[in-house]
């Protein structure tokens, strides 16, 4: 859902309008004029094609999305290697936002509504603005809430709102609606990693561009069969996600308090659910999925 999203309305209602949109690295064909125009590719962020798209738009170069053109790729093949992806992606964007920021500014061929839409819209709110609130509402204001009966907080804001958003977001593919719930739940949970990781880029903390390569199962098929026969041995460390199961513990406690002393309110229904979801993910209680199997 989260790249069908990326794909079918950021980057086809982007080229649609000749707007600016993030001009993906995979299975993007580029024109040898525009890359040298924008100046090359650079390796100062974790997102080297998202540097040269916006360094291109700069120049006044346009990207056109087509869509008919299917391609096989892959996705991550594990939480871990999930997670290493999106604070990759989350903290070179918001390091792009702060590399970038006075040269869209001071931008000649650029209209104002799209340096507007670039510097607001595209870098400020989904990259750093959306993933903080997204966490720092569902993960520790509303936990919090339930503790203290004077602190209310409306179901309508919590809920009703992010539901239509998250519904029209999935619409395209009613057959997935089934595992939405599911998808809330992870997304929640993938805020934290997305908060931490934008943090880190903005303010240049240590390891905003380090790059790793994210482990997909393909990879293992290709390079080395017989491993795939063996028994996984990992360590303890490597097996448990020790912030996530931290996030569970809160989060169960929270719940409980809520239905012991404030029954009244329903939160600790989704409280109970989202810490279940976290302790599944922390104890990596997750599968591997490949586009061979």
């Amino acid at each position: 859902m989260f790249f069908d999203y990326h794909f079918k309305v950021e980057q086809e209602a982007g080229s649609a309008t000749f707007s600016f949109f993030s001009f993906n690295g995979t299975a993007g064909v580029w024109r040898t004029n525009a890359i040298n125009d924008a100046g090359g590719w650079k390796d100062r962020t974790t997102v080297e094609d998202m540097d040269l798209a916006v360094r291109a738009t700069l120049k006044g170069w346009k990207f056109v999305y087509v869509g008919d053109i299917r391609v096989k790729s892959e996705l991550p093949s594990t939480y871990k290697a999930y997670c290493r992806q999106q604070f990759r992606w989350s903290s070179g964007g918001a390091n792009l936002f702060r590399k970038m920021a006075k040269d869209v500014l001071v931008a000649k061929d650029v209209s104002l509504l799209k340096k507007s839409y670039m510097l607001y819209s595209f870098f400020l709110v989904r990259r750093v603005v959306a993933p903080t609130a997204a966490c720092i509402l569902y993960n520790i204001i509303l936990p919090i809430s339930v503790t203290i009966p004077e602190l209310f907080l409306p179901v309508w804001g919590i809920a009703y709102i992010p539901m239509i958003l998250t519904v029209v977001t999935a619409i395209r593919h009613p057959k997935n609606l089934h595992i939405m719930p599911f998808w809330i739940l992870f997304e929640s949970i993938m805020t934290v990693h997305r908060t931490r990781a934008a943090l880190t880029g903005l303010l240049e903390l240590p390891g905003f561009n380090q790059w790793v390569v994210t482990k997909k199962v393909g990879n293992d098929f290709e390079d080395n069969e017989v491993p795939l026969l063996q028994k996984n041995r990992k360590r303890l460390r490597d097996r448990i996600n020790f912030p996530e199961i931290g996030f569970s513990v809160f989060l169960f406690l929270c719940a409980s308090y809520n239905l012991v002393f404030h029954g009244t309110t329903s939160y600790y229904i989704y409280l109970y659910l989202q810490g279940l979801a976290f302790l599944l993910l922390g104890f990596n209680f997750t599968g591997t999925c490949s586009c061979c199997q």
